[in-house]
């Protein structure tokens, strides 16, 4: 089989991520593996990994990305991948487009998945025009249909992102090197609570609030600090600048740290003893707290969404009223007080159960019979 992803860029993110692990489980499975994205920090390692990669120009939000459906179609009659699979929206109306205008008799298969809780409208709704579509949590799926009522059912496949067993469970420690390290740049640690928050620097992932915890627990004689790990898209260095602002406001410059991008996420983990997540617009499932949860670690967050869905699963304890600051604050010291453990994670929240189910969608639209044809 012959697969063709295609997504914006290939930097950071659980879309990004996704697409390498498809990608390498294809190529380890002896299939043939392609990525079209405008390119990115993940390329290099995507090509290590066996696969090709295509640049192309399919990244900006912009009605002249639309003059990239002809190169697109071009390239799909030269590949004749078997399965084309997109992964967000502005791709999603390149690839559709394309797709529509290929001879419906030899054209490849297509499959979409809805990563997040788009904007309802008519340009979100190219997500949900794969002959599959892939939600990435029963909360996706509920968004799907209810409110894309158009879309059948029996087309929408669940499938929970999943995460490598082999790298995150109880038993994982950083090596002694990077423990070094870690405790020559942050001397002192070892003394306090600490708190991640992990995640890039957007209004909505409730930096915020994470600020106002810290200093509610040391209001509380709680010695904690906390943990940001995370960079800012170069749009977004104004409100890396105001959280700044906040920090010094509420007098935490020393009991906050801005980690920045950090690739050793799980050792970073590893050295919290709570993760935090506190996204305020609900997120379609939550990697970070399921890599978290399986590491042992227990985690805070807001009830709302894949994050909700995961901790009623795994760790019902950590579940907070979405922007409930007093909510927020006693859970966080009732966990850290009581340090419970989070359930042991299994199927279907692995890195191979969602591989397997992705191919097996692959598998099963390659073997329909035209009877999925959206091209109207």
């Amino acid at each position: 089989m012959k697969v063709l992803q295609i997504l914006p860029e290939l930097h950071a993110g659980g879309v990004e991520r996704g697409t390498l692990e498809i990608a390498r489980y294809l190529v380890s499975a002896g299939h043939e593996s392609l990525v079209v994205s405008h390119g990115g920090r993940l390329v290099d390692r995507l090509q290590e990994q066996g696969s090709r990669h295509i640049s192309m120009p399919i990244h900006r939000k912009s009605p002249a990305s639309l003059l990239q459906v002809r190169p697109l179609r071009r390239l799909l009659e030269k590949e004749r991948p078997d399965v084309v699979h997109y992964r967000s929206r502005v791709p999603g109306w390149i690839t559709w487009l394309a797709w529509c205008g290929m001879d419906p008799a030899t054209r490849p298969r297509l499959v979409s998945t809805v990563h997040g809780f788009y904007s309802v409208n008519a340009y979100s709704a190219v997500m949900t025009k794969g002959e599959r579509v892939i939600a990435v949590s029963e909360s996706t799926r509920r968004y799907i249909t209810g409110n894309y009522p158009k879309t059948p059912p029996e087309r929408i496949r669940v499938i929970p992102r999943g995460i490598d067993m082999a790298h995150h469970h109880p038993g994982i420690r950083p090596d002694e090197a990077w423990l070094a390290a870690w405790h020559e740049e942050h001397p002192g640690l070892a003394e306090k609570c600490v708190l991640l928050l992990p995640g890039r620097i957007t209004r909505l992932k409730g930096h915020e609030d994470f600020l106002q915890l810290i200093a509610g627990l040391r209001r509380e004689g709680v010695p904690a600090h906390g943990l940001v790990a995370g960079d800012a898209h170069p749009r977004k260095q104004t409100y890396a600048a105001e959280l700044r602002g906040r920090l010094a406001h509420l007098g935490l410059e020393s009991n906050v740290t801005f980690l920045g991008h950090r690739p050793d996420v799980r050792e970073v983990m590893c050295m919290s003893d709570v993760v935090c997540a506190l996204s305020r617009q609900p997120e379609s499932f939550g990697r970070t707290v399921l890599e978290a949860l399986a590491l042992g670690k227990p985690v805070v967050g807001y009830d709302c969404g894949g994050v909700g869905e995961l901790l009623d699963v795994l760790f019902p304890e950590g579940k907070v009223r979405p922007g409930d600051h007093k909510h927020l604050l006693e859970t966080a010291s009732s966990v850290i007080g009581a340090r419970p453990t989070p359930a042991a994670v299994g199927e279907p929240y692995t890195l191979d159960a969602m591989c397997r189910g992705t191919l097996e969608t692959y598998r099963a639209v390659t073997g329909d019979a035209g009877g999925d044809d959206l091209s109207h």
